[in-house]
Protein backbone atom coordinates (compact mmCIF):
# COMPACT_ATOMS: atom_id res chain seq x y z
CA UNK A 1 0.00 0.00 0.00
CA UNK A 2 1.06 3.24 -0.85
CA UNK A 3 2.38 5.22 2.27
CA UNK A 4 1.06 8.43 3.64
CA UNK A 5 3.14 11.82 3.19
CA UNK A 6 5.88 11.54 6.18
CA UNK A 7 5.68 14.01 8.75
CA UNK A 8 7.38 17.73 8.23
CA UNK A 9 11.12 17.65 9.24
CA UNK A 10 11.83 20.67 11.49
CA UNK A 11 15.52 22.46 11.11
CA UNK A 12 16.97 20.88 13.94
CA UNK A 13 16.42 17.32 12.62
CA UNK A 14 18.26 18.74 9.22
CA UNK A 15 21.38 19.87 10.96
CA UNK A 16 23.91 16.95 10.96
CA UNK A 17 21.52 15.41 7.98
CA UNK A 18 24.86 14.02 6.44
CA UNK A 19 26.68 11.80 9.70
CA UNK A 20 23.35 10.65 11.62
CA UNK A 21 20.63 8.11 10.48
CA UNK A 22 17.34 9.87 10.37
CA UNK A 23 14.87 8.23 12.64
CA UNK A 24 11.89 9.01 10.03
CA UNK A 25 13.04 7.04 7.50
CA UNK A 26 12.08 3.44 8.81
CA UNK A 27 12.60 0.27 7.14
CA UNK A 28 9.31 0.12 5.35
CA UNK A 29 9.59 3.94 3.90
CA UNK A 30 13.11 3.13 2.95
CA UNK A 31 11.60 -0.07 1.01
CA UNK A 32 8.94 1.90 -0.52
CA UNK A 33 11.23 4.21 -2.02
CA UNK A 34 13.19 1.43 -3.16
CA UNK A 35 10.86 -0.27 -4.55
CA UNK A 36 8.61 2.87 -6.05
CA UNK A 37 12.32 4.07 -7.37
CA UNK A 38 12.81 0.32 -9.22
CA UNK A 39 9.50 0.70 -10.75
CA UNK A 40 9.93 4.09 -12.43
CA UNK A 41 13.43 3.12 -13.75
CA UNK A 42 12.10 -0.09 -15.10
CA UNK A 43 8.71 1.36 -16.80
CA UNK A 44 11.01 4.66 -17.90
CA UNK A 45 8.81 6.75 -15.56
CA UNK A 46 10.21 10.28 -15.67
CA UNK A 47 10.51 12.74 -12.56
CA UNK A 48 9.63 9.97 -9.87
CA UNK A 49 12.60 9.72 -8.37
CA UNK A 50 13.37 13.80 -8.18
CA UNK A 51 9.48 13.98 -6.71
CA UNK A 52 10.24 11.50 -3.76
CA UNK A 53 14.11 12.58 -3.60
CA UNK A 54 11.93 16.40 -2.41
CA UNK A 55 9.33 14.52 -0.73
CA UNK A 56 11.33 12.40 1.56
CA UNK A 57 14.51 15.50 1.97
CA UNK A 58 16.89 13.04 0.67
CA UNK A 59 19.46 12.86 -2.64
CA UNK A 60 18.65 11.36 -5.68
CA UNK A 61 21.87 9.30 -5.17
CA UNK A 62 20.77 8.09 -1.77
CA UNK A 63 17.71 6.31 -3.81
CA UNK A 64 19.47 5.07 -6.50
CA UNK A 65 21.68 3.56 -3.51
CA UNK A 66 18.39 1.83 -1.82
CA UNK A 67 17.21 1.07 -5.35
CA UNK A 68 20.59 -0.68 -6.20
CA UNK A 69 20.77 -2.55 -2.64
CA UNK A 70 17.07 -3.86 -2.97
CA UNK A 71 18.08 -5.57 -6.51
CA UNK A 72 21.12 -7.26 -5.05
CA UNK A 73 18.76 -8.54 -2.24
CA UNK A 74 16.14 -9.48 -4.42
CA UNK A 75 18.61 -11.61 -7.13
CA UNK A 76 20.14 -13.35 -3.71
CA UNK A 77 16.88 -14.06 -2.33
CA UNK A 78 15.00 -14.97 -5.63
CA UNK A 79 17.40 -15.55 -8.07
CA UNK A 80 15.93 -12.65 -10.41
CA UNK A 81 18.35 -10.49 -11.90
CA UNK A 82 17.50 -7.03 -14.06
CA UNK A 83 19.19 -6.97 -17.60
CA UNK A 84 17.49 -3.92 -18.43
CA UNK A 85 20.81 -2.15 -19.09
CA UNK A 86 21.84 -3.11 -22.30
CA UNK A 87 18.31 -3.23 -24.14
CA UNK A 88 18.01 0.56 -23.27
CA UNK A 89 21.03 1.16 -24.21
CA UNK A 90 20.19 -0.64 -27.88
CA UNK A 91 16.69 1.48 -27.21
CA UNK A 92 19.20 5.14 -27.31
CA UNK A 93 21.37 3.53 -30.41
CA UNK A 94 18.49 2.92 -32.32
CA UNK A 95 16.37 6.42 -31.46
CA UNK A 96 19.38 8.35 -32.20
CA UNK A 97 20.37 6.52 -35.37
CA UNK A 98 16.72 7.23 -36.71
CA UNK A 99 16.27 10.41 -35.30
CA UNK A 100 19.98 12.32 -36.39
CA UNK A 101 20.85 9.88 -39.20
CA UNK A 102 18.07 8.26 -40.22
CA UNK A 103 15.70 12.17 -40.21
CA UNK A 104 12.67 10.25 -38.89
CA UNK A 105 10.28 11.32 -37.12
CA UNK A 106 9.37 10.78 -33.81
CA UNK A 107 6.14 8.83 -34.44
CA UNK A 108 7.90 7.33 -37.61
CA UNK A 109 10.80 6.09 -34.37
CA UNK A 110 8.68 4.68 -32.42
CA UNK A 111 6.38 2.36 -35.45
CA UNK A 112 9.99 1.09 -36.74
CA UNK A 113 11.23 0.16 -32.88
CA UNK A 114 7.72 -1.48 -32.08
CA UNK A 115 8.38 -3.33 -35.60
CA UNK A 116 11.41 -5.10 -33.86
CA UNK A 117 10.58 -5.27 -30.37
CA UNK A 118 13.00 -2.63 -28.95
CA UNK A 119 12.05 -1.17 -25.54
CA UNK A 120 11.43 2.38 -25.27
CA UNK A 121 9.41 2.71 -28.31
CA UNK A 122 6.95 4.78 -27.31
CA UNK A 123 6.57 8.39 -28.68
CA UNK A 124 6.37 9.98 -25.27
CA UNK A 125 9.40 7.92 -24.06
CA UNK A 126 11.22 8.75 -27.59
CA UNK A 127 10.75 12.22 -27.22
CA UNK A 128 11.41 12.77 -23.98
CA UNK A 129 14.59 11.09 -24.11
CA UNK A 130 15.86 13.25 -26.86
CA UNK A 131 15.16 16.25 -25.12
CA UNK A 132 16.53 15.32 -22.48
CA UNK A 133 20.11 14.36 -24.10
CA UNK A 134 19.72 17.68 -26.18
CA UNK A 135 19.50 19.44 -22.38
CA UNK A 136 22.85 18.37 -21.31
CA UNK A 137 24.44 19.55 -24.53
CA UNK A 138 25.53 23.36 -25.50
CA UNK A 139 24.39 25.29 -28.50
CA UNK A 140 28.24 26.91 -28.43
CA UNK A 141 31.56 24.80 -29.37
CA UNK A 142 33.99 25.71 -27.21
CA UNK A 143 38.40 24.90 -27.58
CA UNK A 144 39.64 22.92 -25.64
CA UNK A 145 41.43 23.82 -22.66
CA UNK A 146 40.54 27.14 -22.68
CA UNK A 147 42.44 27.85 -25.89
CA UNK A 148 42.01 31.24 -27.97
CA UNK A 149 41.91 29.97 -31.66
CA UNK A 150 41.10 32.34 -34.75
CA UNK A 151 38.20 31.13 -37.23
CA UNK A 152 36.03 32.41 -40.17
CA UNK A 153 32.97 33.15 -38.83
CA UNK A 154 30.30 32.35 -41.38
CA UNK A 155 26.69 33.88 -40.10
CA UNK A 156 23.16 33.11 -41.14
CA UNK A 157 20.01 33.00 -40.27
CA UNK A 158 17.67 30.01 -41.04
CA UNK A 159 13.58 29.96 -40.38
CA UNK A 160 11.39 27.58 -38.45
CA UNK A 161 8.13 29.23 -39.68
CA UNK A 162 8.82 32.77 -38.50
CA UNK A 163 11.14 32.22 -36.30
CA UNK A 164 14.44 33.28 -36.83
CA UNK A 165 17.76 30.25 -35.99
CA UNK A 166 21.04 31.91 -35.78
CA UNK A 167 23.56 30.10 -36.79
CA UNK A 168 27.51 30.19 -37.21
CA UNK A 169 29.55 27.89 -38.97
CA UNK A 170 33.71 27.25 -39.73
CA UNK A 171 33.13 27.18 -43.26
CA UNK A 172 36.80 25.58 -43.49
CA UNK A 173 35.78 22.46 -41.36
CA UNK A 174 31.83 23.18 -41.80
CA UNK A 175 31.33 23.16 -37.61
CA UNK A 176 28.91 24.49 -36.19
CA UNK A 177 30.03 27.01 -33.34
CA UNK A 178 26.80 28.44 -32.20
CA UNK A 179 23.53 27.51 -33.21
CA UNK A 180 20.42 29.61 -31.51
CA UNK A 181 16.62 29.96 -31.50
CA UNK A 182 16.04 33.38 -31.45
CA UNK A 183 13.28 36.33 -30.48
CA UNK A 184 14.73 38.14 -33.14
CA UNK A 185 17.38 38.50 -35.58
CA UNK A 186 18.51 42.52 -34.33
CA UNK A 187 22.10 43.94 -34.29
CA UNK A 188 21.69 43.17 -30.38
CA UNK A 189 20.94 39.43 -31.18
CA UNK A 190 23.36 38.96 -33.32
CA UNK A 191 26.24 40.69 -31.05
CA UNK A 192 25.42 38.26 -28.06
CA UNK A 193 25.90 35.31 -30.36
CA UNK A 194 29.35 36.27 -31.22
CA UNK A 195 30.42 37.37 -27.74
CA UNK A 196 29.22 34.12 -26.59
CA UNK A 197 31.51 32.73 -29.47
CA UNK A 198 34.35 34.81 -28.45
CA UNK A 199 33.94 33.42 -24.37
CA UNK A 200 34.02 29.91 -25.70
CA UNK A 201 37.27 30.29 -26.89
CA UNK A 202 36.50 31.51 -31.05
CA UNK A 203 37.47 34.88 -32.06
CA UNK A 204 36.75 35.63 -35.86
CA UNK A 205 39.41 36.26 -38.18
CA UNK A 206 36.98 37.54 -40.64
CA UNK A 207 33.21 37.44 -41.08
CA UNK A 208 30.96 36.16 -44.08
CA UNK A 209 27.82 37.17 -44.47
CA UNK A 210 24.84 38.56 -46.78
CA UNK A 211 23.37 42.06 -46.60
CA UNK A 212 21.10 41.68 -43.68
CA UNK A 213 20.44 44.29 -41.39
CA UNK A 214 21.09 43.22 -38.33
CA UNK A 215 24.22 41.33 -39.47
CA UNK A 216 25.75 44.39 -41.00
CA UNK A 217 25.13 46.64 -37.85
CA UNK A 218 25.92 43.98 -35.33
CA UNK A 219 29.27 44.00 -37.62
CA UNK A 220 29.87 47.92 -37.36
CA UNK A 221 29.41 47.72 -33.48
CA UNK A 222 31.15 44.30 -32.48
CA UNK A 223 33.54 43.29 -34.97
CA UNK A 224 34.24 46.58 -36.64
CA UNK A 225 38.15 45.51 -36.27
CA UNK A 226 37.11 42.30 -38.63
CA UNK A 227 36.85 42.31 -42.55
CA UNK A 228 33.17 41.62 -43.40
CA UNK A 229 33.07 39.79 -46.71
CA UNK A 230 30.03 39.98 -48.16
CA UNK A 231 27.98 37.61 -49.53
CA UNK A 232 28.99 37.15 -53.18
CA UNK A 233 26.74 34.50 -54.51
CA UNK A 234 23.54 37.22 -52.84
CA UNK A 235 25.00 40.08 -53.65
CA UNK A 236 25.73 39.05 -57.80
CA UNK A 237 24.35 35.63 -58.61
CA UNK A 238 21.26 36.06 -56.25
CA UNK A 239 20.18 39.72 -58.11
CA UNK A 240 21.26 38.87 -61.62
CA UNK A 241 21.72 35.02 -62.26
CA UNK A 242 17.66 34.46 -61.93
CA UNK A 243 17.56 37.05 -64.54
CA UNK A 244 19.86 34.86 -67.16
CA UNK A 245 16.73 32.01 -67.25
CA UNK A 246 13.98 35.30 -67.60
CA UNK A 247 15.23 37.07 -70.22
CA UNK A 248 16.10 33.59 -72.20
CA UNK A 249 12.71 32.66 -71.62
CA UNK A 250 11.75 35.48 -73.23
CA UNK A 251 13.59 35.62 -75.84
CA UNK A 252 12.37 31.89 -76.65
CA UNK A 253 8.99 32.85 -76.31
CA UNK A 254 9.15 35.88 -78.39
CA UNK A 255 10.46 33.64 -81.38
CA UNK A 256 7.60 31.41 -80.83
CA UNK A 257 5.11 33.66 -81.61
CA UNK A 258 7.26 35.58 -84.25
CA UNK A 259 6.98 32.11 -85.95
CA UNK A 260 3.25 31.61 -85.33
CA UNK A 261 2.93 35.09 -87.08
CA UNK A 262 4.94 33.66 -90.17
CA UNK A 263 2.94 30.91 -90.54
CA UNK A 264 -0.05 32.77 -90.90
CA UNK A 265 0.79 34.81 -93.36
CA UNK A 266 0.19 32.60 -96.16
CA UNK A 267 -3.61 31.64 -94.89
CA UNK A 268 -4.38 35.25 -95.61
CA UNK A 269 -6.77 36.29 -98.65
CA UNK A 270 -7.68 40.24 -98.80
CA UNK A 271 -4.99 42.83 -98.92
CA UNK A 272 -6.49 43.84 -95.72
CA UNK A 273 -5.77 40.87 -93.92
CA UNK A 274 -2.41 40.61 -95.85
CA UNK A 275 -1.36 44.09 -94.56
CA UNK A 276 -2.95 43.65 -90.93
CA UNK A 277 -0.38 39.86 -90.70
CA UNK A 278 2.09 41.77 -91.88
CA UNK A 279 2.36 44.48 -89.68
CA UNK A 280 1.56 41.38 -86.89
CA UNK A 281 4.65 39.61 -88.26
CA UNK A 282 7.15 42.15 -88.50
CA UNK A 283 6.31 43.73 -84.88
CA UNK A 284 6.26 40.05 -83.84
CA UNK A 285 10.13 40.01 -85.60
CA UNK A 286 11.20 43.54 -83.90
CA UNK A 287 9.81 42.03 -80.39
CA UNK A 288 11.92 38.86 -81.00
CA UNK A 289 15.13 40.88 -82.31
CA UNK A 290 14.97 43.27 -78.98
CA UNK A 291 14.66 40.11 -76.54
CA UNK A 292 17.40 38.40 -78.19
CA UNK A 293 19.13 41.37 -78.18
CA UNK A 294 18.50 42.16 -74.36
CA UNK A 295 19.34 38.68 -73.73
CA UNK A 296 22.45 38.11 -75.22
CA UNK A 297 24.38 41.38 -74.25
CA UNK A 298 22.82 40.63 -70.24
CA UNK A 299 24.38 37.15 -70.70
CA UNK A 300 27.58 37.90 -71.95
CA UNK A 301 27.36 40.81 -69.03
CA UNK A 302 26.56 38.74 -66.38
CA UNK A 303 29.51 36.31 -67.82
CA UNK A 304 32.40 39.12 -67.43
CA UNK A 305 31.08 39.85 -63.99
CA UNK A 306 31.41 36.43 -62.83
CA UNK A 307 34.92 36.26 -64.08
CA UNK A 308 35.53 39.25 -62.56
CA UNK A 309 34.89 37.40 -59.05
CA UNK A 310 37.46 34.80 -59.52
CA UNK A 311 40.64 34.87 -58.33
CA UNK A 312 42.74 33.75 -60.75
CA UNK A 313 42.74 34.84 -64.29
CA UNK A 314 43.18 32.28 -67.17
CA UNK A 315 47.09 32.16 -66.73
CA UNK A 316 46.85 30.94 -62.49
CA UNK A 317 47.90 34.80 -61.83
CA UNK A 318 46.27 36.61 -59.06
CA UNK A 319 43.84 39.30 -60.23
CA UNK A 320 44.27 42.74 -59.10
CA UNK A 321 41.56 43.88 -56.69
CA UNK A 322 40.86 47.35 -57.98
CA UNK A 323 41.33 46.45 -62.27
CA UNK A 324 38.09 43.89 -60.86
CA UNK A 325 36.27 46.31 -59.07
CA UNK A 326 36.80 48.41 -61.93
CA UNK A 327 35.96 46.18 -64.37
CA UNK A 328 32.44 44.80 -62.83
CA UNK A 329 31.40 48.81 -62.00
CA UNK A 330 31.73 49.49 -65.74
CA UNK A 331 30.04 46.01 -66.27
CA UNK A 332 27.29 47.22 -64.14
CA UNK A 333 26.90 50.29 -65.69
CA UNK A 334 26.13 48.72 -69.71
CA UNK A 335 23.75 46.86 -68.00
CA UNK A 336 21.79 49.76 -66.66
CA UNK A 337 22.16 51.10 -70.15
CA UNK A 338 19.66 48.18 -71.14
CA UNK A 339 16.99 49.94 -69.61
CA UNK A 340 15.65 47.20 -67.98
CA UNK A 341 13.85 48.86 -64.76
CA UNK A 342 13.93 45.67 -62.65
CA UNK A 343 17.48 44.77 -63.19
CA UNK A 344 18.68 48.42 -62.65
CA UNK A 345 16.99 48.24 -59.49
CA UNK A 346 18.81 45.43 -58.93
CA UNK A 347 22.46 46.61 -60.05
CA UNK A 348 21.86 49.77 -57.67
CA UNK A 349 21.85 47.82 -54.94
CA UNK A 350 25.08 45.53 -55.97
CA UNK A 351 26.66 49.06 -56.28
CA UNK A 352 26.36 49.54 -52.62
CA UNK A 353 28.10 46.38 -52.08
CA UNK A 354 31.55 47.38 -54.29
CA UNK A 355 33.54 48.74 -51.41
CA UNK A 356 33.24 45.44 -49.82
CA UNK A 357 32.54 42.84 -52.43
CA UNK A 358 36.12 41.85 -53.04
CA UNK A 359 37.51 41.74 -50.01
CA UNK A 360 38.34 38.22 -50.34
CA UNK A 361 41.34 39.21 -52.28
CA UNK A 362 43.16 40.49 -49.80
CA UNK A 363 42.74 37.09 -47.60
CA UNK A 364 43.59 35.80 -51.17
CA UNK A 365 46.68 37.87 -51.51
CA UNK A 366 48.00 37.38 -48.13
CA UNK A 367 47.96 33.18 -48.90
CA UNK A 368 49.13 32.83 -51.54
CA UNK A 369 52.26 35.15 -50.86
CA UNK A 370 52.76 32.91 -48.77
CA UNK A 371 52.46 29.77 -50.47
CA UNK A 372 54.84 31.12 -53.53
CA UNK A 373 57.24 30.77 -50.99
CA UNK A 374 57.35 26.84 -51.71
CA UNK A 375 60.13 25.66 -53.47
CA UNK A 376 58.05 24.84 -56.76
CA UNK A 377 57.88 25.79 -60.54
CA UNK A 378 55.80 28.99 -60.84
CA UNK A 379 54.09 26.94 -63.35
CA UNK A 380 53.46 23.98 -61.53
CA UNK A 381 51.87 26.65 -58.64
CA UNK A 382 50.03 28.52 -61.24
CA UNK A 383 48.33 25.09 -62.61
CA UNK A 384 47.27 23.95 -59.06
CA UNK A 385 46.11 27.48 -58.44
CA UNK A 386 43.70 27.31 -61.41
CA UNK A 387 42.92 23.78 -60.68
CA UNK A 388 41.60 24.51 -57.28
CA UNK A 389 39.33 27.18 -58.72
CA UNK A 390 38.13 24.74 -61.14
CA UNK A 391 37.13 22.61 -58.96
CA UNK A 392 35.42 25.29 -56.81
CA UNK A 393 33.26 25.85 -60.09
CA UNK A 394 32.64 22.15 -60.44
CA UNK A 395 30.89 22.24 -56.28
CA UNK A 396 28.76 25.27 -57.47
CA UNK A 397 27.99 23.85 -60.87
CA UNK A 398 24.11 23.39 -60.56
CA UNK A 399 24.09 21.34 -64.39
CA UNK A 400 25.78 18.09 -65.25
CA UNK A 401 27.27 19.86 -68.16
CA UNK A 402 29.02 22.16 -66.62
CA UNK A 403 30.21 19.97 -63.41
CA UNK A 404 31.62 17.81 -66.24
CA UNK A 405 33.50 21.10 -68.34
CA UNK A 406 34.74 21.96 -64.71
CA UNK A 407 36.27 18.74 -63.68
CA UNK A 408 37.52 18.04 -67.23
CA UNK A 409 39.46 21.32 -66.74
CA UNK A 410 40.74 20.90 -63.34
CA UNK A 411 42.21 17.50 -64.39
CA UNK A 412 43.88 19.17 -67.12
CA UNK A 413 45.43 21.25 -65.04
CA UNK A 414 46.22 18.92 -62.72
CA UNK A 415 48.17 16.23 -64.94
CA UNK A 416 50.65 19.70 -66.15
CA UNK A 417 51.26 20.15 -62.75
CA UNK A 418 52.38 16.55 -62.29
CA UNK A 419 55.00 16.70 -65.28
CA UNK A 420 56.62 19.39 -62.55
CA UNK A 421 55.98 18.18 -59.44
CA UNK A 422 56.77 14.34 -59.94
CA UNK A 423 56.70 12.46 -56.53
CA UNK A 424 56.30 15.52 -54.70
CA UNK A 425 52.59 15.92 -56.55
CA UNK A 426 50.62 14.72 -53.82
CA UNK A 427 51.82 16.84 -50.98
CA UNK A 428 51.58 19.86 -52.51
CA UNK A 429 48.67 19.51 -54.03
CA UNK A 430 47.06 19.00 -50.40
CA UNK A 431 49.02 21.71 -49.41
CA UNK A 432 47.94 24.51 -51.87
CA UNK A 433 44.25 23.26 -51.92
CA UNK A 434 44.49 23.09 -47.78
CA UNK A 435 45.54 27.34 -48.29
CA UNK A 436 43.86 28.27 -50.81
CA UNK A 437 40.43 26.55 -48.88
CA UNK A 438 40.46 29.32 -46.44
CA UNK A 439 39.49 31.94 -48.98
CA UNK A 440 35.64 32.20 -48.35
CA UNK A 441 33.49 34.50 -50.73
CA UNK A 442 30.07 33.50 -50.14
CA UNK A 443 27.83 32.16 -47.10
CA UNK A 444 26.79 28.82 -49.40
CA UNK A 445 27.34 26.84 -46.83
CA UNK A 446 25.16 27.94 -44.46
CA UNK A 447 22.53 26.87 -46.84
CA UNK A 448 24.31 22.96 -46.71
CA UNK A 449 23.29 23.55 -43.00
CA UNK A 450 19.97 24.36 -43.77
CA UNK A 451 19.13 21.38 -46.01
CA UNK A 452 20.75 19.43 -43.08
CA UNK A 453 18.27 20.81 -40.61
CA UNK A 454 14.69 21.28 -42.75
CA UNK A 455 14.51 17.85 -42.19
CA UNK A 456 14.23 17.69 -38.71
CA UNK A 457 12.04 21.07 -38.78
CA UNK A 458 9.47 19.55 -41.51
CA UNK A 459 9.48 16.50 -39.42
CA UNK A 460 8.52 18.58 -36.35
CA UNK A 461 6.33 20.61 -38.11
CA UNK A 462 8.77 23.38 -37.87
CA UNK A 463 7.79 23.80 -33.80
CA UNK A 464 12.23 23.21 -33.34
CA UNK A 465 13.41 23.62 -29.75
CA UNK A 466 16.90 24.52 -28.58
CA UNK A 467 17.70 21.10 -27.14
CA UNK A 468 16.95 19.90 -30.47
CA UNK A 469 19.09 21.96 -32.18
CA UNK A 470 21.47 21.23 -29.35
CA UNK A 471 21.48 17.71 -30.63
CA UNK A 472 21.30 18.56 -34.52
CA UNK A 473 24.38 20.31 -33.36
CA UNK A 474 26.24 17.80 -31.63
CA UNK A 475 25.23 15.08 -34.15
CA UNK A 476 26.79 17.39 -37.34
CA UNK A 477 29.93 17.98 -35.24
CA UNK A 478 30.95 14.62 -34.73
CA UNK A 479 29.53 13.12 -37.21
CA UNK A 480 31.76 11.61 -40.24
CA UNK A 481 31.75 12.48 -43.68
CA UNK A 482 30.92 9.42 -46.26
CA UNK A 483 32.17 11.30 -49.31
CA UNK A 484 33.40 14.62 -50.95
CA UNK A 485 36.28 15.90 -49.89
CA UNK A 486 36.05 15.72 -46.00
CA UNK A 487 35.31 11.82 -46.69
CA UNK A 488 36.22 9.98 -43.58
CA UNK A 489 36.33 12.77 -41.21
CA UNK A 490 34.10 14.76 -39.11
CA UNK A 491 33.85 18.47 -38.68
CA UNK A 492 35.35 18.51 -35.54
CA UNK A 493 38.53 16.64 -36.11
CA UNK A 494 39.34 19.05 -39.16
CA UNK A 495 38.54 22.04 -37.05
CA UNK A 496 40.65 20.50 -34.19
CA UNK A 497 43.45 19.00 -35.76
CA UNK A 498 42.45 15.97 -33.38
CA UNK A 499 41.98 12.46 -34.28
CA UNK A 500 38.07 11.03 -33.63
CA UNK A 501 38.28 8.12 -32.13
CA UNK A 502 34.75 7.42 -31.07
CA UNK A 503 31.40 7.30 -33.07
CA UNK A 504 29.21 10.57 -32.20
CA UNK A 505 26.79 8.74 -30.33
CA UNK A 506 29.30 7.12 -27.84
CA UNK A 507 30.57 10.52 -27.49
CA UNK A 508 27.18 11.96 -26.68
CA UNK A 509 27.15 9.28 -23.82
CA UNK A 510 30.42 10.18 -22.70
CA UNK A 511 28.35 13.74 -22.01
CA UNK A 512 25.61 12.26 -20.48
CA UNK A 513 28.25 10.13 -18.11
CA UNK A 514 29.83 13.53 -17.21
CA UNK A 515 26.70 15.71 -17.14
CA UNK A 516 24.36 13.35 -15.20
CA UNK A 517 26.54 10.35 -13.71
CA UNK A 518 23.31 8.42 -12.42
CA UNK A 519 21.88 8.23 -15.51
CA UNK A 520 22.84 5.31 -16.73
CA UNK A 521 22.95 3.65 -13.53
CA UNK A 522 19.50 4.54 -13.09
CA UNK A 523 18.38 2.20 -15.98
CA UNK A 524 20.27 -0.64 -14.80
Amino acid sequence: MPLSTPNKITDSQKIGIKFMRRPDLTFSKRLYIAATALSAMHNHQWGVITSMAKQFVVSRTYIYILAATLTETDSLLFGTTFQHTESRLAAFHYMLSLRLEGRCSIEAISTIMKRFEIKLDSTGSISEYLTYFGSLLPNTLSTNNNEIQLAVFLSDEIFSKNIPILVTVEPISSAILKIELADSRKAEDWKNHWKCIEENGYFAAYLVCDEGKGLCTAQKEALSDVIRQPDTYHAIAHRLGMWVNSLESAAYSAIEMEDERYKKLDSAKSDKVINKRIDQYEAAKKLADEKIELYEEFNSLYIAILEELKIFDKNGNLRDRKESEKNIEEYLSLIEILNHTKITKAVKKISNTIPELLNYFEVAKSIVTDLKALPIDLEAFQALCLAWQWKKGKIKAKKIKAKHFCAANEQDCLEYAVGYLQEDYDDVKEQIYKELNKIVQSSALVECINSIIRPYLNTSRNHIAQKTLNLIMFYHNHRRYVDGERKGKSPIEILTRKEQEKDWIELLFDVVKEKDPDFFASIS
